[in-house]
């Protein structure tokens, strides 16, 4: 019998010197403590306290709350929103994370002038 080490896939000690670790982009320790506001992949929206993270992003929030879409159009949150209380959210999930104190909803500056003859 003859070993075959070509069935392995890839050496996961490695031969070569490690690279050297990067810095998130989040800086997620300045906002420990505070209320966050989370968009997600597919639409969620919540809010919470973050209480926690780890190098994924995924995140534990406090008396988190999700918004609830419009019924009539599913694409739009509503102010409307539902207790869920101590939450984690997967990092493959999350594709924005903000302080919620300082938020605010602006216009649109890529709304097409039909919208806007809409509204009218």
């Amino acid at each position: 019998m003859s070993n075959n080490n070509n069935a392995k896939s890839g050496n996961a000690k490695g031969g070569g010197p490690q690279a050297p670790r990067k810095e998130s982009i989040l800086e997620l320790a300045k906002m420990m403590d505070s209320s966050v506001r989370i968009k997600c992949l597919g639409g969620r929206e919540l809010t919470g306290i973050l209480r926690g993270y780890d190098d994924l992003v995924n995140l534990v929030l406090d008396e988190c709350e999700e918004f609830l879409r419009d019924p009539e159009d599913p694409q739009r949150i509503t102010d409307k929103t539902r207790k869920l209380g101590l939450v984690v959210v997967r990092g493959t999930q999350v594709s924005l994370v903000s302080p919620q104190d300082g938020v605010e909803e602006i216009a649109n500056p890529f709304a097409t002038g039909e919208e806007e003859d809409e509204e009218e």
